[in-house]
């Protein structure tokens, strides 16, 4: 699969009275076409942020980014704008309370100059019948509905205008977990049915949900305190972490039969500030692993497997994790 989205190097930096926030540190990532890349990390992560750069919500600091192999420069943002959407956390939020859910849905067709009114029209109700609202919908407002109708309504208007790639930042994490499932299926279906006509929907899916991304993901992309730290084909991924951080976030996942004693690969300690990121490998400060080359030499981001990248001095082995 060719690359949709390139990432070469981006830093994202928030100036403050006490310092500068180093939110994104030199991230180089692709997301190939009609795929699926999960971005998962603790809060605080940078997960958002570097979504939100992708979703063009936010301005790199440093480094480049490119959609379709063209540099998303502010000519290069105009043409890529109508192929990139994004699906917000909040459906609630997201949705203007005074409109109704035609004028919502359509809203992205009106901004871009797609069709005539009454094409945006037909688009909102084929988009709501897709999601699997009801056509009533179209005449009711976000108030009147539960919260995963909400976001099935955020997902229509996120598809309005037949993008390439939506990011989807924690989707699902606003919903009772029994209308989770049918969300993530049909973020799914969405992805199968675009295939079946011959085009191709990616997705960035940010969660810290790792059930959930092993059902969705095709591949993963871990990172901490800004920077990334493994990238990884999914099933490699939770075979064989090759990051300690990955496998303590692994090691977390709660499983029926597992004792409540703490597994060998929890980590202990908060995630440092990002004002004062440590210098070295920005996890030696809560790896167990750790050693003096850790504390002064950043690790580069490098292959421990095909298609199983790793930012580790001392990566682990598959009879370690």
């Amino acid at each position: 699969m060719s690359a949709l989205v390139e990432l070469q190097d981006v830093s994202v930096h928030f100036p403050t009275q006490s310092g500068v926030v180093r939110a994104v540190q030199h991230v180089s990532l692709e997301i190939a076409e009609g795929e699926t890349l999960a971005l998962v990390g603790e809060s605080g992560s940078g997960k958002s942020t570097l979504g939100f750069t992708m979703a063009g919500l936010q301005k790199p600091s440093s480094g480049q980014l490119a959609f379709d192999g063209r540099a998303l420069d502010e000519a290069g943002w105009k043409a890529a704008r109508r192929q990139i959407q994004i699906v917000f956390q909040d459906p609630f939020g997201a949705l203007d309370p005074r409109m109704p859910v035609s004028d919502i849905v359509a809203e992205p067709l009106l901004i871009q100059r797609i069709g005539d009114a009454a094409q945006r029209r037909a688009r909102a109700a084929e988009l709501v019948a897709q999601v699997g609202l009801p056509r009533d919908a179209l005449n009711r407002y976000p108030h009147e509905f539960s919260g995963g109708q909400r976001q099935r309504i955020a997902i229509a208007r996120a598809l309005a205008p037949s993008p390439r790639l939506i990011v989807a930042d924690e989707p699902l994490s606003a919903l009772d977990v029994s209308i989770q499932s049918q969300v993530l299926n049909l973020m799914q279906d969405l992805q199968e049915a675009a295939a079946a006509r011959g085009e191709s929907l990616a997705y960035l899916f940010i969660s810290h949900d790792l059930a959930v991304v092993n059902h969705l993901a095709s591949r993963v992309a871990v990172l901490y305190l800004g920077r990334l730290v493994e990238v990884a084909p999914r099933a490699d991924l939770f075979a064989g972490p090759a990051h300690p951080y990955t496998a303590a976030l692994l090691a977390a996942v709660p499983r029926i039969g597992r004792s409540r004693a703490l597994p060998a690969q929890a980590i202990s300690g908060e995630m440092p500030s990002p004002l004062h990121p440590p210098p070295g490998c920005v996890f030696h400060t809560r790896c167990p692993r750790a050693e003096a080359r850790c504390r002064t030499e950043v690790p580069a981001l490098a292959a421990v497997g095909e298609g199983h990248l790793a930012a580790c001095h001392f990566p682990l082995t598959g009879g370690e994790a």
